[in-house]
């Protein structure tokens, strides 16, 4: 099921500096980020192998999850939260706000054959 992790930060007068060091369960082999999104839902799919790290750099958004045995939507709306998904996990990113910059981290590199497109059955 996906979850949570907090990403470590240092604040100071300067401003805010998190950093993604040692906390991902996978290596890092692929970033995209969305932005400019409209009301549009984005996603809709799980994966066989890839293993993803969103967050939603500025502004917010949410994730529907879906594993096959639990839903749950996940509001990511501070810089410093990170949503891992697992392979099995359907997903779907909806409600951004208008300045939201979602950037996801993936453990493999693009593959049209990774994507499953199918629901779950409810």
């Amino acid at each position: 099921m996906a979850y949570i992790i907090d990403l470590k930060t240092f604040t100071d007068n300067r401003g805010n500096l998190t950093v993604i060091e040692k906390v991902l369960p996978f290596e890092i082999k692929r970033i995209f980020y969305i932005y400019g999104v409209d009301d549009s839902v984005r996603g809709g799919h799980r994966h066989h192998k890839t293993v993803q790290a969103a967050i939603c750099i500025k502004g917010e958004c949410k994730i529907f999850n879906n594993n096959g045995k639990n839903k749950e939507v996940f509001n990511l709306n501070k810089p410093a939260a990170c949503l891992i998904l697992e392979p099995k996990d359907w997903h779907q990113m909806f409600d951004f706000s208008k300045d939201a910059i979602l950037m996801v981290l993936a453990s493999e590199n693009y593959d049209e054959q990774d994507y499953i497109f199918q629901k779950y059955d409810d």
